[in-house]
């Protein structure tokens, strides 16, 4: 930890600190997370391609890395920005130190920065491109920033899917669902083999034809990277699909079963990304504790970005009527629709936690328990 260096925002703003991790520099959307654990989970959500990551807690690595902690085969951030970083690796689960995982995976990091003045300028002017420099590079960091595309229109999902099926869950007796991999967790895959559920994960440029053919039990929308806007190809295999087989759909998944339904999605100021986000549940009146990660959202039915009202108000769509399910209590956006005219739900939420708390894991049971009702 003896390189100086630095994180640039393309606004000009700059935060000092050391370099500990691989030697490179790295450039992309810079976001954070407000995460109190699970970094090893974090940089490894598919979600997160195409970002470079600041913690909020100022200690990350305390507990080392380990394999069980994985959430996809790689790790998927650009760059990992920290207060306090920590390379023990004698923690009981432990596999090996955090800097020498994020060296030998050729991820560039740095630590001693301010943190919190990172996070607020970024809450105050929104998530913006940036990068992690060594000192060395402060003659040409502004302008490779700029030439950074920003994730307004970027199509992410095709580079952390699978390029064929990939199966799961083949020993299990249950259910069979197709699932959109447009960047799924390990998490999720786990959730719902345990309950019973035979998995099948296809590339995300697969047909609705494709899907159908196979007559799974029902479809599966997975989360992923990127603007939900820039996948039309994903949206219109789900618009191909909706009516025909029993749709849930998490994140992205939420995204883009709704712009296949015919809603606007839009990019939030500086996204959810952590554990701690209340949901209020307006079927049952009930406040559930949350993991997001997500820069984008669902636009209300007035069009507008918030929902001013904890009633079930309803959207028209092209596949009939749409019923508010879930609301964030932080910042009033969408987080769930019930579909009344055809087979479907979705949440903005990860109920499968991987970090994160399990108050919303129940959406699995319900999930499976339809959809076996539904296939006996």
């Amino acid at each position: 930890m003896s390189r100086e260096g630095f994180v640039l925002l393309e606004d000009g703003t700059r935060f000092g600190g050391m370099l500990c991790g691989a030697s490179s520099g790295s450039v992309g959307e810079v976001v954070f997370t407000t995460a109190m654990g699970g970094y090893q989970e974090s940089v490894t959500d598919p979600s997160f391609a195409g970002q470079v990551l600041t913690f909020t807690v100022p200690h990350v690595g305390n507990y080392g890395v380990s394999e069980q902690a994985m959430e996809s085969d790689r790790i998927h951030v650009r760059g990992v920005v920290m207060r306090a970083a920590d390379n023990s690796s004698d923690a009981p689960t432990a596999d090996q130190g955090w800097l020498d995982w994020l060296e030998a995976s050729g991820i560039p990091a740095i630590t001693e920065v301010d943190t919190r003045g990172l996070v607020r300028h970024l809450r105050s002017r929104g998530a913006m491109r940036g990068g992690i420099f060594a000192a060395a590079d402060a003659g040409t960091a502004a302008a490779t920033v700029e030439a950074e595309p920003p994730m307004d229109g970027q199509n992410l999902a095709a580079e952390v899917g699978p390029s064929q099926v990939v199966r799961h869950g083949e020993s299990n007796s249950g259910p069979r669902v197709a699932a959109i991999d447009t960047g799924i967790k390990m998490s999720i895959v786990n959730q719902l083999v345990e309950r019973g559920v035979r998995l099948d994960l296809h590339p995300c440029n697969v047909s609705a034809e494709e899907l159908l053919a196979a007559d799974p039990d029902a479809i599966f929308l997975a989360n992923g990277p990127g603007d939900p806007a820039a996948l039309d190809g994903v949206v219109e295999t789900v618009r191909g699909v909706l009516g025909k087989k029993p749709v849930f759909g998490i994140c992205l998944g939420h995204q883009l079963c709704c712009r296949a339904l015919g809603l606007e999605t839009f990019k939030l100021p500086f996204g959810h990304r952590g554990v701690n986000h209340p949901v209020k549940d307006l079927r049952t009146g009930k406040i559930e504790i949350t993991s997001q990660n997500h820069g984008f959202a669902v636009a209300a039915p007035d069009g507008g970005l918030r929902v001013e009202t904890d009633e079930p108000i309803r959207w028209e769509t092209d596949f009939g009527a749409a019923e508010l399910s879930h609301v964030n209590l932080y910042d009033r956006t969408v987080e769930g629709l019930t579909l009344l005219d055809v087979p479907g739900s979705t949440v903005q939420y990860h109920p499968e936690a991987g970090p994160g708390p399990h108050d919303a894991r129940h959406l699995f049971d319900a999930f499976v328990e339809r959809i076996t009702k539904a296939a006996a």
